[in-house]
């Protein structure tokens, strides 16, 4: 048999990394996702020692953060998980839960400000429909962005995170390229 090599969504061996004027987007291929859904009538568990957060919100621990999905439903983000069973290991957290495996279905990109918060927000408002008031730190969303759904997570004033489908990851990558070119150009 050949040898095998993993490469990231985006089809190299390394994760893309590009610095754009203040912004820094980098290809997070180290997360691991797992989905959990409560069943009817199921309490909500606090896998990994998260307090599972309610609509629009994201919570961070020790080894695992969670955004909100849906009514009982939630997305958990384990870094460093990309290459183990992230679903096993929930699944194991929160019994009497469905739990789905994510980490091959999505792709990850990372984005930080050395400047604060400005830009940060002003490649927001280049992309999403939405205010960047109203995803503060610790907020998250799902959201269209260029035509593809994906989830907007606020890491905190000066970071956030997009998640989009693995197999658009190029077109991801393409348009939060472009738009952070853009605005390096103005600066």
């Amino acid at each position: 048999m050949s040898e095998l090599e993993p490469i990231s969504a985006l089809g190299t061996a390394e994760p893309r990394v590009a610095t754009r004027g203040a912004l820094m987007l980098r290809e997070n291929a180290d997360v691991g996702l797992a989905s959990l859904a409560l069943r009817r009538g199921a309490a909500a568990p606090q896998p990994f020692g998260l307090a599972l957060p309610g609509p629009g919100a994201f919570v961070a621990g020790e080894g695992a953060q969670a955004f909100w999905t849906g009514p009982g439903q939630w997305m958990i983000l384990r870094e460093g998980g990309a290459d183990q069973d992230v679903a096993a290991e929930l699944a194991a957290e929160a019994p009497g839960c469905s739990v789905t495996e994510q980490t091959d279905g999505w792709v990850a990109v990372e984005i930080a400000s050395s400047q604060g918060a400005a830009p940060v927000e002003r490649l927001l408002e280049k992309l999403v429909n939405i205010p960047p008031a109203s995803l503060s730190p610790d907020r998250a969303t799902r959201t269209v962005l260029h035509h593809m759904s994906v989830f907007v997570i606020r890491r905190s004033e000066d970071r956030l995170a997009v998640l989009g489908m693995r197999s658009a990851a190029g077109t991801l990558w393409h348009v939060l390229d472009a738009a952070a070119k853009r605005l390096e150009t103005n600066e």
